[in-house]
């Protein structure tokens, strides 16, 4: 520790750090950033990064967007703080509500909001519970999440997620909280399964799980577009068809976590309309303020509504909400980070940076590295393998995908290795052909360079 700066040995001593190896850190230390332009980070050293994963999914419209700042620098003059408990509201909740409730990709009622993706997975959880009690179904209460989801960190949206170390001495899941397959076509296919068969035999185990568990006791499935923490996963063509002809037979309640893929990111507003997914409400959070504010938000149908009406009149009030629920400032900037998207026609550019972006990442299946590929719109993943035609795994040990992340920061480019050596790629919307021919010339700079470790080491086979 005693080579680390006096601001990374404070931030050592003081800050516990998400998803790190806390003991690996204290030797490590921080990378400490600065400032933002664009799509470009700069750390204390003054070194230029191309921030490929966007931050966590999330810095949509990129970094020092004068837009946004003003926004929140007038709302912060006008009215810093208010809530909406009680009755009390302010122009700006009724605003963004009504900018949601026009682009949202089911018939949305309401809004209902919060601070994160997370709070916005675990109210989906609480309303569901609500909604069944208000219908007489108080028996209705499981939730049906999937392997590798990623749903958020509290106790319920860490039930959830589908990931092990979000549950490993956490107590978790909850229960009542069930997972099923994950649409990993590359990963969990039997041998000789077409697709159409793997989701066919997917959509039954699913059905499979409703009956054994009981379809009165079935309350809510939730799922991700493009899963996102869990590698990347794009559903396999007719996978959600299927997936929903199962929810409607056994009257379960669908939510679509658009928290990673709203507003954008897949070609469309959202990941809904780009697979064919017909929610009954959804999850959003991160690229809904171009993470400028924390803040999230759950569509309420008016089905949802009416029993929260009914709720209300039996108990005398929605006992539910946070101090944060629509904040002023987070409404303010949400609210003109949904007009920019609008005006500068954000879809419209991922949809021409897209080819390209899509391109690159195909092209690099042929890298001895790379054993699979999967890219939608300007979100995209390399999966690593030991050995190709086998579609063997490195030993976690090795950490082959956190090498190529190093290997790619080292030249000036940000990404972020999930579990499995998968390679996300994110970038900001705004990203241009250029900077994404650049930000592919890097990791493919990266993964030479651990291809030869690899090699060298007898690691690839």
């Amino acid at each position: 520790m005693s080579s680390l700066s006096n601001a990374a040995v404070r931030d050592i001593e003081t800050v516990i750090h998400p998803y790190t190896n806390l003991e690996t850190f204290r030797e490590t230390g921080p990378m400490i950033l600065e400032r933002g332009e664009g799509i470009y980070v700069y750390d204390s050293h003054g070194k230029q990064y191309i921030e490929g994963m966007a931050g966590l999914w999330c810095t949509s419209l990129g970094y020092n967007e004068k837009e946004l700042i003003d926004a929140a620098t007038e709302q912060l003059e006008r009215l810093p703080f208010t809530h909406v408990f009680g009755g009390k509201s302010h122009e700006r909740a009724a605003e963004l509500a009504e900018k949601l409730k026009a682009i949202a990709p089911h018939p949305a009622s309401k809004v209902l909001f919060c601070g994160s993706g997370s709070e916005a997975n675990d109210q989906q959880v609480k309303l569901v519970w609500y909604y069944n009690n208000a219908r007489g179904k108080p028996e209705k209460k499981k939730f049906i999440s999937r392997i590798r989801a990623y749903h958020g960190v509290t106790v319920a949206s860490a039930s959830l997620t589908g990931l092990p170390a979000n549950h490993r001495d956490f107590d978790l899941p909850i229960e009542g909280v069930l997972h099923t397959d994950c649409p990993h076509y590359y990963r969990y296919a039997e041998p000789g399964e077409t697709e159409d068969e793997f989701t066919t035999r997917l959509a039954k185990n699913l059905e499979d799980l409703i009956v054994k568990e009981g379809p009165d006791t079935v309350a809510a499935f939730i799922a991700e577009p493009i899963m996102g923490a869990g590698g990347v996963i794009m559903p396999p063509d007719g996978y959600f068809e299927k997936i929903q002809a199962v929810l409607q037979k056994y009257d379960v309640y669908f939510i679509a976590d658009e928290v990673i893929c709203g507003f954008g990111r897949t070609g469309n507003m959202f990941g809904s309309e780009t697979f064919n997914m017909k929610p009954d409400s959804i999850s959003v959070a991160k690229a809904l303020s171009s993470a400028y504010v924390p803040i999230g938000a759950v569509t309420v149908g008016e089905d949802m509504y009416q029993a929260m009406l009914d709720e209300s009149r039996k108990i005398g009030t929605f006992g539910h909400g946070f101090t944060y629920t629509a904040h002023p400032l987070a409404a303010a900037v949400a609210s003109k980070t949904l007009d920019i998207y609008k005006e500068r026609d954000i879809v419209g550019h991922v949809r021409a940076q897209q080819p390209k972006f899509e391109g690159h990442v195909h092209r690099l299946a042929d890298h001895p590295l790379v054993g699979h590929v999967r890219a939608k719109g300007l979100i995209g993943a390399l999966e690593l393998v030991a050995q190709k035609d086998s579609k063997e795994s490195f030993d976690p040990g090795a950490g082959i995908g956190a090498k190529v992340v190093a290997a790619s920061e080292k030249r000036g480019l940000i990404l972020r290795p999930l579990a499995g050596d998968i390679i996300a790629i994110c970038p900001p919307l705004i990203v241009t052909e250029s900077q994404v021919d650049e930000i592919f010339k890097t990791l493919e700079e990266a993964l030479d360079e651990v291809t030869a470790h690899a090699r060298k080491e007898g690691l690839m086979k």
